[in-house]
């Protein structure tokens, strides 16, 4: 009969057939057809976090989307409606960047003379280039996501030409979502917590921008900074000076005060005819010293010198007493640079911070320099530096927040630029950041001034920017904050979601505890347009919540706006009516932090403010899933805040947290290292359904080190296996003309081969159903693993080859096929939600060949496998796991005396350590006699004494520290005792009580050791409690059959490479010279034509078209000719 099923080759290009899936999908419409077949059913809500669009995809983002696309496919499979919307994150400082470097631009200055002559044709003109990069790799992204397998309702050609609302994917930069974070800021107002403030924040003068909280803890990179002791003169006390240690010189500038801990020790010391006071606990302080031994060091930086072998080094000292930090408090001292203008200018500096300064009451109206002083600080530690700080308002945020405690006026000397202003005398125009301000004017007026002690390069972690990697400054500027004193409705919702890994709450919690004010501004120009208005009258804010409410209060710029997405500069034309006074209100020029954008998508995705029941039915997402070292802080703290302000629930259900892609030997990936693997790449040389089983069966809570030695592992343990057994079943059923729609054979008569297999396949089955609904596939990936290398592959096939060979059509041989067909048409569905391209081709192949209708045109249309418990047959599983085990113990015995397999053996005794052992070894002594090569299997029953005897000597390691001396007492206590009861007693686990020298030494388990010894000719093996004994003596019967088995391996090569397919049948001819080898293989004639599809023996040589090979067995040189005879079936 015609057979269903096409020949399949084991060498295959597995990525090439991906490609093939793709086009095969998009020509049958087969996701079009998945969700046509679940539209009304129940519905699984997934949330994409929005991918930003900017640059490639990397395979570290294939991790999450692996993830995704595989609980997406999970539950269609089992019968749930998806909206499958994929995101893209759009607006921000990081599509910014990029554009600037396209451009050559270096500076907002440049930005804004982009078309010359016009700031706002300017701005226009980079937003818009801003949106065709975020359309450009939205698309580029959207193909990555399709070669992944990643099945969302991707846009066609035809949607890109749409505005970003009317897309089939959802982008942040849409209206919609722009809108909607208008309406949570308005709900923020309408509680008073959105407010403006000065603070000293990090700031990225590459891009002039601060850098929030969450945003800082992005860029922290190690690095070495020029670190100065200085002293600072004490007024009214000649000769004293306190001593000063800072890793940033150039906010010595801006000293306004020095800080010392009140509880604290300091002392008194004479260096050099000077007075130096500096905290006791500093002065011997082998400063970074762990860091220096463990070698997390900066390569070229010395080692640190503690400040007594500093003082040592320039001419000694002498301590001269001590005092506490509060008999400090109040001294008056002189500045460094008290010189500078910035210094003497009243209120701080410059005079637009001094007048704020002054009417908020920071400080009196008077110069720094005039209130230099020591001020009391408990967070002063001696941890590093002298104990004693310096104080800069205007250059740090714990220095502006004590400022302020402390009545300290703020000199802020740095541009957006961070470069130095007016008023610095010669360091006005000079860069902060660059080396040769520090080195050619700070350093050199220092010692000009005799006022530098020491200098060092200083080792330790320090913010930068985490887009274009600038070293951060702190700067004293204005920005926009959510006040957060609603943490705790945030963290109450926390509770109502599950956390994957479970310590993902703890970590949520503690940021939520410790975080500080939400900043959500951004001095630039691409993101959110900020929905704050200010008079221009009395100053007073308002925020608006809505397009139609901006519509409503407009007086002026709305005809020229109308048409316009709200984005600079477009939005800031229009003007309102102050509620307050009546004046003219203008929006702030700031755009928004664009963790807003993402952290709305709950609301904006799912219409809230458009159609509340369509939010309803899909509100809040089953499940979300993101990298979790970064997002905790970011997007899941953004999506939880954003919801506990709109509706007080938590916007999911489920959150899946994964670590970090690092490569192959655990290092960060990294272009400039070269280290880094492009999605493309990664796809095309390993494939992306190794690449996703790759990321499903890692512990999301590691980091995963990602390379191709790593894929091939896999492939060969795995997917290689897998698909041997699938052409295995394939090519044989061709042949045979195997019809999977003939009347099974009842299970119940099938052999215990079958009936375990199918038993192990439920197992499976639920292992994969409980994964999947868990959201931790890593256990189903790797029982399937086991299942299909060690189970189905290395023991069900290989164990039935026989039965697929048989010539002659049969019950059994129609059982063998019907097992292995539901095996593998049950397995490549479970398999299917993570490796959706080779199970698809499997399931063409196996299910669809001759099918012509759309119903399951593809596997992912299919349901998702459910146990049947009428097939599981528990004991037969534990039965047969115990088998495998014993064969497993067998071979190493065999291994550890370098005999082959191939080579039989007289016999094998083993004593079980559990039932299931005993049973195995009663039930299944054939399958033990052939895997091992063995005779004779026997069970020995510990009643009748032990197979081995024992040495037992003393665990020195453990009885020394415990006994000392009397370990000389406990060996001679031990040497008179029967070794087979010592032994007996320790693999029981029990307690040794041994009479030393009058006395009892109780020992445990731990305290002997024991050597087992077989009886001459024999190996042992003891695990776990079993017990195994092997006869390594080889006969001359055994010897010949063994020879004849290494034939067998010869001929099975040689048809190999002569490129015979598995059953053409041969006319085989062996010769030799030894008369051992010919009568080994005369005796075994039978054995070796079975094996090898022999049907002619011939005496003489092969003529005509043959394939031949010398070869030697046992050391006996071997002939082998064969020539294809007959052709099966023909």
């Amino acid at each position: 009969m015609p057979s269903s099923f096409e020949k399949v080759a084991t060498e295959v290009d597995f990525p090439g057939l991906e490609r093939s899936i793709l086009e095969f999908w998009q020509r049958k419409r087969a996701f079009e057809l998945l969700r046509d077949k679940n539209h009304g059913m129940p519905k699984w809500s997934f949330l994409d976090g929005p991918i930003t669009a900017n640059n490639p995809m990397g395979v570290h983002h294939a991790w999450g989307r692996t993830y995704k696309d595989a609980y997406s496919r999970y539950f269609a499979m089992t019968g749930h409606e998806l909206r499958y919307q994929n995101g893209f994150d759009c607006q921000g400082l990081w599509v910014e960047v990029e554009v600037e470097k396209e451009l050559g631009l270096r500076s907002k200055q440049d930005i804004e003379n982009l078309v010359p002559r016009s700031r706002f044709a300017s701005i226009d003109r980079f937003v818009a280039l801003c949106k065709e990069r975020v359309n450009k790799f939205a698309r580029i992204q959207t193909e990555q996501s399709i070669r992944l397998g990643y099945w969302m309702d991707w846009d066609h050609d035809e949607d890109w030409l749409k505005p970003p609302d009317e897309r089939r994917s959802y982008f942040t930069m849409s209206e919609e979502n722009n809108y909607t974070i208008w309406s949570f800021l308005k709900r923020c107002h309408d509680r008073s917590l959105i407010y403006r403030a000065y603070d000293s924040m990090p700031w990225c003068p590459r891009c002039a921008v601060g850098i929030s909280q969450m945003e800082m803890h992005e860029g922290y990179q190690r690095v070495a900074h020029r670190a100065v002791f200085v002293r600072f003169p004490l007024g009214g006390r000649p000769g004293e000076n306190l001593l000063v240690w800072t890793t940033t010189p150039w906010t010595l500038t801006s000293n306004v005060a020095v800080a010392v801990n009140p509880t604290l020790t300091y002392l008194r010391i004479r260096h050099q005819n000077e007075m130096y006071y500096l905290a006791k606990g500093t002065f011997a302080a082998q400063r970074l010293e762990e860091d220096f031994r463990r070698k997390e060091w900066i390569e070229g930086v010395p080692k640190l010198k503690s400040i007594e072998q500093i003082f040592k080094e320039k001419g000694g000292y002498e301590i001269l007493g001590e005092l506490s930090g509060a008999d400090m408090l109040g001294w008056p001292y002189d500045g460094p640079f008290d010189e500078l203008e910035a210094q003497g200018y009243p209120g701080g500096f410059p005079a637009e911070i001094a007048e704020v300064a002054v009417k908020q009451k920071w400080g009196p109206a008077k110069p720094a320099r005039e209130i230099h002083r020591v001020i009391p600080w408990d967070a002063v530690s001696e941890a590093e530096g002298t104990g004693i700080v310096h104080i800069a308002p205007g250059c740090g945020k714990e220095d502006f927040a004590l400022g302020k405690e402390q009545s300290l006026v703020p000199i802020a000397p740095l541009d957006e630029a961070g470069i130095f202003l007016h008023g610095f005398g010669e360091l006005e125009g000079r860069s902060a950041l660059d080396p040769a301000t520090i080195e050619e004017w700070i350093l050199r007026d220092l010692r000009d001034k005799r006022l530098l002690v020491a200098v060092e390069d200083y080792p330790h972690n320090y913010p930068h920017c985490w887009r274009c990697k600038t070293e951060l400054l702190f700067r004293l500027v204005d920005e926009w904050f959510i006040d957060m004193r609603w943490r705790d409705a945030i963290m109450k919702i926390c509770h109502d979601a599950r956390w994957v890994p479970d310590f993902g709450l703890q970590r949520e919690l503690d940021w939520l505890k410790n975080m500080g004010d939400w900043m959500i501004s951004k001095k630039r120009y691409w993101g959110l347009a900020l929905p704050i208005w200010i008079c221009e009258s009395c100053g007073a804010f308002d925020v608006i919540g809505s397009r139609e409410e901006l519509k409503s209060r407009a007086v002026a710029g709305w005809d020229e706006f109308e048409g316009h997405s709200p984005h600079r500069p477009w939005v800031d034309l229009v003007k309102i009516r102050c509620a307050k006074c009546g004046g003219m209100a203008s929006r702030i020029s700031d755009v928004g932090n664009p963790w807003l954008d993402a952290g709305i998508v709950p609301y904006s995705t799912l219409g809230y403010n458009r159609d509340r029941k369509y939010w309803e039915k899909w509100f809040p997402a089953d499940f979300v899933t993101e990298s979790f070292p970064g997002q905790f802080r970011n997007w899941f703290y953004a999506l939880l805040a954003m919801s506990a302000m709109m509706e007080e629930r938590a916007p999911f259900k489920v959150l899946l947290g994964h670590a970090l892609v690092r490569d192959q030997t655990g290092e960060e990936m990294h272009k400039s290292r070269g280290n880094a693997i492009p999605f493309e790449e990664s796809a095309e040389k390993m494939g992306v359904d190794v690449m996703r089983w790759m990321f499903c069966r890692h512990n999301p809570a590691n980091n995963i080190n990602f390379g191709y030695g790593a894929a091939d592992e896999i492939r060969n343990r795995f997917i290689l296996k897998l698909w041997n057994t699938y052409a295995f079943f394939c090519n044989y059923a061709r042949l045979d003309g195997f019809d999977p729609n003939t009347p099974g054979v009842p299970v119940r008569e099938r052999p215990d081969i079958d009936r375990w297999i199918l038993s192990d396949l439920q197992l499976l089955i639920q292992t994969a159903r409980r994964g999947f609904e868990n959201y931790d596939v890593m256990g189903f990936c790797v029982a399937a693993e086991t299942f299909v290398a060690e189970k189905l592959s290395n023991w069900y096939v290989r164990r039935n080859r026989r039965r697929f060979w048989k010539s002659e059509k049969s019950n059994d041989k129609l059982a063998a096929y019907q097992t292995l067909y539901t095996v593998l048409t049950t397995s490549i569905r479970l398999f299917a939600p993570i490796m959706p391209f080779l199970t698809e081709v499997m399931y063409q192949n196996l299910e669809r060949r001759d099918k012509k209708t759309d119903q399951d045109v593809s596997i992912h249309l299919c349901h998702f496998p459910e146990v049947d418990e009428s097939l599981i047959d528990r004991e037969l599983s534990a039965d047969m796991e115990a088998l495998l085990r014993l064969v497993s113990l067998g071979s190493s015995a065999r291994n550890s005396v370098r005999i082959k397999v191939r080579q039989p053996l007289a016999e094998i005794i083993i004593q079980a350590t559990n039932d299931s052992e005993g049973h195995a070894v009663q039930r299944f002594t054939e399958q033990i006699s052939e895997e091992l090569n063995i005779k004779k299997v026997s069970l020995h029953d510990p009643a009748e004494g032990p197979l081995f005897s024992y040495e037992v000597s003393p665990n020195l390691k453990t009885l020394g520290p415990k006994f000392g001396e009397r370990v000389k007492e406990i060996r001679t206590a031990l040497a008179v005792l029967d070794p087979n009861v010592l032994a007996a007693k320790v693999q029981a686990g029990g307690n040794i009580e041994l009479d030393c020298a009058g006395t009892t030494v109780l020992l445990d388990a731990n305290d002997i050791l024991l050597k087992a010894k077989a009886p001459d000719g024999w190996i042992g093996l003891v695990d776990h409690g079993t017990q195994l004994l092997l006869d390594t003596r080889i006969n001359k019967e055994l010897a010949q059959e063994g020879m004849a088995r290494e034939i067998v391996r010869h001929v099975q090569e040689l048809r190999k490479k002569s490129g015979l397919e598995m059953e053409d049948r041969i006319a085989l001819h062996i010769a030799t010279d030894s008369p051992e080898l010919l009568r080994a293989a005369k005796a075994h004639s039978s054995y070796i034509s079975a094996e090898t599809l022999a049907v002619e023996l011939p005496n003489a040589p092969l003529d005509g078209d043959s394939h031949a090979i010398s070869v030697k067995v046992d050391g006996h040189p071997l002939t082998i000719q064969l020539r294809k005879v007959i052709r099966a079936g023909l």
